[in-house]
């Protein structure tokens, strides 16, 4: 399973998009990482500790009595990858986040979720375009978050 999507963050010939600089960009990458219960439909809370390395961190995060483990790899200035641990009862789906800057001051950032595909979950194909519309939903919900916080100075 593969769902892929792109949103644009800035347009520099459009002066109704907000501007936001790239440092601004991946502060707020970061408090997703590190904050992600302050985010709409975010978690009750979120555990991190350092990784192996400096670019790594291993998290717990708690949906109620639900709790997840995972580990975010970090490129700074670049992409996130967020890589679960198997859990039982939930399909593991990774998720990259990568900043694309395709002319100078022009951001998108480019989601990808994956998961390994799972004869067994075939009756879960049925319920795959409801996910696509959720993440979807999910991630545009981040960026509003992000221009507001850029709007209160938080970034």
């Amino acid at each position: 399973m593969r769902f892929e999507h792109l949103l644009q963050v800035t347009d520099p010939g459009n002066p109704v998009v907000p501007a936001m600089s790239r440092d601004e960009l991946w502060r707020g990458l970061l408090l997703r990482v590190e904050s992600p219960q302050e985010f709409p439909l975010g978690p009750d809370r979120c555990e991190s500790q350092p990784g192996r390395d400096a670019d790594e961190r291993r998290r717990s995060i708690h949906f109620g009595a639900l709790r997840f483990d995972d580990t975010v790899r970090l490129e700074p200035q670049r992409r996130i990858d967020f890589d679960p641990d198997p859990h039982e009862g939930a399909m593991p789906v990774r998720l990259s986040i990568t900043i694309e800057e395709p002319s100078p001051g022009a951001l998108f950032l480019r989601f990808v979720y994956s998961a390994d595909d799972d004869p067994a979950a075939a009756a879960d194909r049925a319920l795959q375009g409801y996910r696509e519309q959720a993440w979807l939903e999910l991630d545009r919900d981040m960026l509003r978050a992000l221009r507001a916080w850029q709007q209160e100075g938080r970034l």
